[in-house]
């Protein structure tokens, strides 16, 4: 049997040889790649409950012109794709007004606080399981 991830609990996680070109822009788009995984199983959650999705979803996945029709979907209904918000806010931090002192020391504070620690890293249990869903 699996053994069961409690809160705090690390996961481990690993992309194919052949992954889609797509999901590795969208991997490497993501600031807080773990945050961004949980708003994506949090809406799963919502919309579908909780279920195990490979009795779901088919193994082979092709996703090429997905991301070219979800792009176009989203500029009809007037919604901002996702390049378009990265390229604004990349845009604006060319030309923001210097920090003051407090500004600085809340944003290194901040820095500090988001960096891994060592002792995260070596916390780090990986099972069977897990080497198992990577095959």
């Amino acid at each position: 049997m699996k053994k069961q991830k409690k809160a705090g609990d690390n996961i481990s996680l690993k992309t194919k040889k052949t992954e889609a070109v797509e999901v590795l822009d969208w991997i490497n788009c993501q600031l807080n790649l773990m945050d961004s995984i949980r708003y994506l199983i949090e809406n799963e959650i919502k919309e579908n409950g909780i279920r195990n999705l490979q009795n779901f979803i088919p193994a082979n996945r092709d996703i090429s012109g997905a991301t070219l029709s979800a792009m176009k979907a989203e500029t009809a209904n007037g919604i901002v794709n996702q390049h378009e918000i990265a390229s604004t806010i990349e845009e604006q931090t060319d030309v923001q007004p210097p920090m003051t002192i407090k500004q600085t020391e809340i944003t290194q504070t901040h820095e500090k606080d988001m960096s891994p620690s060592t002792e995260d890293e070596a916390d780090e249990d990986i099972d069977d399981d897990d080497i198992e869903s990577w095959v």
